[in-house]
C-alpha cells in the first residue's frame, strides 16, 4: 500500500478531502521521523499498533560475499519496529484461517514414502554368492 492509497483510504474513511489527509498523513510522518532523528533514546509507541525506535548496532567484521575478504562494518543507528499485540494477534489469525483454506481445498497427501532396504528377491546384494546358472554382475556393470 502506498501513501497515496493511504490517503485515499483514510479520506474516504473520515470524510476529509485528499488534500486535507495527505497534510495530516505527511505530518504524523514527519513528526515520527522528526522524534527518532532528535532523540534516538526515545521511543514511538502507538498502541495496537507497534513500536518505532532507533537502536545501535556495534561495529563488526563481515565477509564480503562475492571476494570472500574480510571487511570491517561500522556502528551504525537503524529504526526497529516491533509490531504491537493487536496487530500480531490479527497476523496469526490470518495465517492460520489460510492454513485452514489451504488443507481443505487440498486432499490430503500421504508424509511419507516408504523406500524397502532390501533389494527385491530377484537381484543379488553386492557381494552375494548368484544362483547356479545365473552370473552375477561385476562392480564394473559388466557380465564376467
Amino acid at each position: 500500500m502506498t501513501k497515496k492509497e493511504i490517503v485515499k483510504t483514510i479520506s474516504e474513511e473520515c470524510g476529509l478531502t485528499q488534500l486535507k489527509t495527505k497534510e495530516i498523513v505527511q505530518k504524523t510522518f514527519e513528526a515520527i521521523i522528526e522524534t527518532l532523528v532528535n532523540d534516538p533514546d526515545h521511543r514511538i509507541e502507538l498502541r495496537n499498533f507497534g513500536v518505532f525506535e532507533v537502536k545501535k548496532r556495534a561495529a563488526r567484521k563481515a565477509r564480503n560475499p562475492r571476494t570472500g575478504e574480510k571487511v570491517n562494518v561500522a556502528e551504525k543507528y537503524v529504526v526497529t519496529f516491533k509490531p504491537g499485540k493487536e496487530m500480531e494477534e490479527r497476523v496469526l489469525a490470518l495465517e492460520s484461517a489460510e492454513q485452514s483454506a489451504s488443507s481443505e481445498a487440498q486432499p490430503q497427501q500421504p508424509t511419507e514414502t516408504h523406500t524397502p532396504t532390501t533389494p527385491p528377491a530377484n537381484i543379488p546384494s553386492p557381494g552375494s554368492v548368484a544362483p547356479q546358472g545365473v552370473q552375477q554382475p561385476s562392480s564394473t556393470g559388466f557380465t564376467h
